[in-house]
């Protein structure tokens, strides 16, 4: 049987992170070989050793100031935290780490313990996730030429557009695989996969199918079919397009891009022109009701807040009927003024408003209906940046209310 002792030195030369113990002088004392296997030294050359033998020497000059301030005021603690830390392998190249400290004291002497763990994979895949975000900025822009070229260029663009696809594809598959290997995220990666085999590969097929229907009508009597079909391939790629802006918006959102610019503006004046501006999103029969209560002056940022509603009243329109009531109302009060939009369509259960505010989450009635399921992560995202809230009210085959709530305080 073995005693605590031995199960404890067994503890210390079989972790997988590395584990540096150091003196109050900031020597080394001990180093287990996970250590030695990381850095490339053999133990017995690190010990009595000062620890910034370890550090690359661009933060040599600095971490003896801060051991020093640690071994003041020691306590445990996660190093790094919104900065990259590196250790020095013997061969003096560096490598990413994680550290944290914790200490103890043995003979009124105190005793520092580094545990290290090499991150060097995950950097690779945040490189990996970097890149193929810029890939898609760059589908996307081709996307967007293509729309603009459409009606002198079908048969072109419908080639570009299925080489876009497997470039999409690919990079759905690397995105897949690393999200994989991140903790967390297994729920994201099912929900983006099953989206993304949806809405990008509906779309494409209509364009597809078009385009070779085009080439049938060759009469001079079938330019009504011809427009059918073109039309077709034009909603297919605006499709498409919107899908690419919600990707890059939470791209920038994520990598903390998106900035907010505050300026006074008429709240009255902005929600009736955007009310107008919106009318191409409507079905047929369908219509926008506005209303506003007290002043209209407001601070706040204005293309955020029209990126909200845009979404807002996108959502609204998609899930409502023909012939249905869009309801937009506005209200300014001391220090904040809220934004509501209304809607008659198929609701939303209470098990699933749980889940809204996810990113790739489609409600269960939902299903059939286009979207990336990004929209209200995306409104959230927005409000939580201009400081305000969200509230939403929703009964199945009832409608759905979506009120937000801003300060306007701020300075512009």
């Amino acid at each position: 049987m073995l005693t605590n002792t031995a199960h404890l030195a067994s503890l210390f030369e079989n972790a997988t992170e590395g584990i540096i113990l150091t003196n109050a002088s900031g020597h080394i004392v001990l180093v287990n070989p996970a250590v030695e296997n990381m850095l490339g030294y053999k133990g017995a050359e690190l010990i009595d050793k000062p620890v910034e033998l370890l550090i690359p020497d661009r933060f040599r000059h600095h971490h003896h100031e801060m051991r020093e301030g640690f071994y003041r005021h020691p306590s445990n603690r996660e190093m790094g935290q919104n900065r990259d830390l590196y250790g020095k392998k013997r061969d003096g190249t560096d490598v990413p780490l994680e550290v944290s400290l914790s200490h103890y004291r043995h003979d009124d002497e105190l005793f520092v313990i580094a545990f290290l763990v090499d991150i060097t994979r995950r950097k690779g895949i945040e490189a990996s996730m970097i890149k193929q975000q810029k890939e898609l900025e760059k589908i996307s822009s081709e996307i967007r030429k293509l729309n603009a070229e459409l009606e002198a260029k079908v048969e072109e663009r419908t080639i570009i557009l299925k080489e876009a696809l497997q470039r999409l594809e690919q990079s759905q598959m690397e995105l897949s695989d690393a999200l994989d290997k991140e903790k967390q995220l297994s729920e994201i990666k099912s929900r983006f996969v099953s989206m993304a085999s949806h809405e990008f590969r509906t779309p494409l097929s209509t364009v597809l199918s078009s385009a070779s229907l085009l080439a049938k009508y060759t009469g001079a009597d079938e330019q009504e079919k011809r427009n059918r079909h073109i039309e077709k391939i034009k909603n297919s790629v605006k499709h498409l397009n919107d899908i690419l802006e919600d990707f890059l918006s939470l791209g920038k959102l994520d990598e903390d891009k998106v900035e907010t610019r505050y300026s006074g503006f008429d709240l009255k004046d902005f929600m009736e022109e955007t009310a107008e501006e919106v009318k191409g999103l409507l079905k047929p029969g369908q219509q926008v009701q506005y209303a506003h209560e007290g002043p209209s002056d407001v601070v706040t940022d204005k293309k955020l807040v029209k990126n909200i509603l845009f979404n807002l009243i996108s959502n609204a329109t998609k899930f409502s009927a023909e012939g249905a009531v869009i309801g937009l109302k506005s209200e300014v009060k001391p220090g904040s003024f809220s934004i509501g939009v209304k809607d008659e369509g198929i609701g939303i259960s209470e098990k699933d408003q749980e889940h809204l505010f996810s990113s790739f989450f489609r409600a269960a009635n939902a299903l059939n209906i286009q979207g990336t399921g990004l929209g209200l992560h995306l409104v959230k995202r927005y409000v939580d940046l201009l400081g305000g809230t969200i509230n939403l009210h929703s009964e199945l085959n009832k409608g759905t209310l979506v009120t937000i709530f801003i300060p306007v305080n701020h300075q512009a």
